[in-house]
């Protein structure tokens, strides 16, 4: 989010209120990872010297800058000095393959690209294939023809930049990806009411359901929140935000693994944090979790998939009554939620609240609409989850005809089906869009991206891609292929290449393949078939 100079006085931003912080009590730690532990002035003079590094690359207020970053320290003080210099953030998640990346970089019309040197080579051959040709950063030394941002950073000044224009009322400040068509990505763009909304988090009643912010009332002089979930996901970029807003310690976890991530909880007197369902049940099922484990551990929010009840519960056996539920989407980053302080006591009366990921969040209205998006359908009754309100995208960046069908009337359709009951609380039955969200750290796999490089292989006439259960990760990759007459398909080699294209994410448990595929009246792949299908198959060898 673009911030105000100094010498430009406008709304307070996010980034004030935590420079307020960090220049309050300058010893206290604002950021850790392992060894390095920085404190609240060291974090600001390198936010600082890191904004003036990044305009000495040429980038000026309004350019995009992809980050494609790896969860450290450095990588949260790279996103704050993005907008701190007045520049759109552009987050280039881990999980594309090649192709994938390249169009990212492409259509976000990046000027420039920082990358983790643990990327770099992925970085500079998405890189090489712009046409927009940006200049390639790193974050510290690595092998690729590219600066050295820290080194650059270095010799820079530790004043605040200035001259920093305020931001557009629908100016895009963050792009999250989001899906979309094999080389024609979707981009979610969200403007600077995005930060209003955690913002007015501070306000809010932290005894109240549905308030905005999913982490209780903070204490900075003793509250510490673990971002474990990728910084350049949403999830990983609000946890880091509210955490920072309120002054709290941010702890960044580089890798997920239940066992070091009990022990940094643990050592780190960890008071807060948000696991996907995958990280949860990792944890809960680590022989070291037990109860009386962690005591300083007041809030653990989940989201990003659905949860299964029985192990909600089960955090609420070990830990307490510390759960939260939350619900969003690149879309609309905040939609529901469920505060722990309500979760535990109300759903020991109605069961079936476990299920529910929460009500509205502040300033956010949700209506459960039905196939033609006009009609408003009663309490109880199942169809799309439709919403408006500042956590909801300006739309997606630089494609209108793509923008005016994810809206109808103001209301962003969200692609899940649910329902709402006669008290608001809100219930996902499926998703309408055909994502698959799987891998330990529940990311997403879209399943045109993937059905689209299906039907570039040889002897592969239709394809179609399905997440089936899945015990370990809630859901797996699989894939239907209606194969050319005589065609020799291999599945082992079908899998191969998805994996070098798009990713090991990507890569199918399982590979049917069939005559031709089910279709529905329409002409589409009848995917609900295919569903029946997958039953009859489950038990055959993959």
């Amino acid at each position: 989010m673009i911030v105000n100079s100094p010498e430009t006085p406008g709304p307070r931003t996010y980034l004030d209120h935590i420079l307020e912080h960090w220049q309050e009590d300058e010893d206290a730690e604002a950021l850790v990872q392992g060894a390095q532990r920085l404190t609240r002035r060291e974090a600001r003079r390198r936010l600082f010297s890191l904004g003036h590094a990044l305009r000495r690359q040429g980038l000026a207020p309004g350019d995009g800058v992809g980050l494609f970053l790896a969860n450290r320290v450095d990588s949260v003080l790279v996103q704050l000095a993005v907008h701190l210099i007045g520049c759109r953030v552009v987050f280039l998640p881990p999980e594309p393959g090649p192709g994938e990346l390249a169009a990212l970089v492409e259509q976000s019309k990046a000027r420039a690209v920082v990358t983790d040197p643990v990327f770099a080579a992925r970085a500079a051959d998405a890189a090489a294939r712009s046409v927009h040709a940006p200049v390639l950063l790193s974050v510290g030394p690595c092998e690729q023809r590219c600066t050295d941002l820290l080194a650059v950073a270095a010799e820079c000044p530790v004043v605040r930049p200035d001259g920093v224009p305020a931001p557009g009322e629908d100016e895009a400040v963050t792009v999250l990806y989001t899906g979309g068509t094999l080389g024609r990505p979707k981009l979610a763009a969200h403007s600077h009411r995005l930060y209003d909304v955690l913002l007015d988090f501070l306000e809010d009643d932290p005894q109240d359901a549905h308030s905005t912010g999913f982490f209780p009332a903070m204490d900075p002089a003793t509250d510490r929140v673990l971002v474990s979930t990728l910084l350049t996901h949403a999830s990983g970029h609000l946890t880091s935000i509210q955490a920072l807003v309120t002054g709290s310690a941010l702890v960044v976890l580089p890798e997920f693994e239940a066992g070091a991530a009990l022990a940094v909880l643990r050592e780190e007197r960890i008071t807060a944090t948000m696991f996907v369902p995958p990280m949860l049940y990792a944890l809960l099922d680590h022989p070291k979790c037990e109860p009386g484990a962690l005591p300083a551990l007041r809030r653990i929010v989940v989201g990003g998939a659905a949860s299964s009840p029985s192990r909600l519960q089960q955090v609420v056996e070990v830990f307490g009554p510390v759960i939260s539920q939350g619900y969003g989407q690149s879309e609309a980053l905040g939609i529901a939620a469920f505060g722990a302080e309500n979760l535990a006591s109300e759903a020991a009366q109605r069961p079936e609240l476990w299920r529910s990921c929460g009500r509205a969040i502040s300033d956010t209205e949700i209506e459960i609409r039905g196939e033609d998006g006009a009609a408003v359908l009663p309490a109880g009754q199942v169809g799309e989850v439709c919403v408006r309100g500042k956590a909801v995208m300006l739309g997606y960046y630089e494609d209108p005809e793509r923008t005016a069908e994810a809206f109808y009337g103001g209301w962003l359709r969200t692609g899940d089906l649910g329902y709402l009951d006669a008290e608001g609380y809100l219930y996902l039955v499926d998703r309408a869009k055909d994502i698959i969200v799987t891998g330990s750290t529940s990311d997403n796999v879209y399943s045109r991206v993937l059905e689209d490089f299906l039907l570039t292989l040889p002897g592969v006439r239709n394809a179609a891609a399905l997440g089936v259960p899945d015990e370990d990760f809630g859901e797996a990759v699989q894939i239907f292929l209606a194969t050319a007459e005589d065609a020799d398909v291999d599945p082992e080699v079908v899998g191969a290449a998805v994996t070098a294209e798009l990713g090991d994410l990507y890569t199918p448990r399982k590979t049917v393949l069939l005559d031709q595929l089910p279709m529905t009246k329409v002409g589409k792949v009848d995917k609900k078939a295919l569903r029946a299908a997958w039953t009859s198959t489950a038990s055959d060898t993959p």
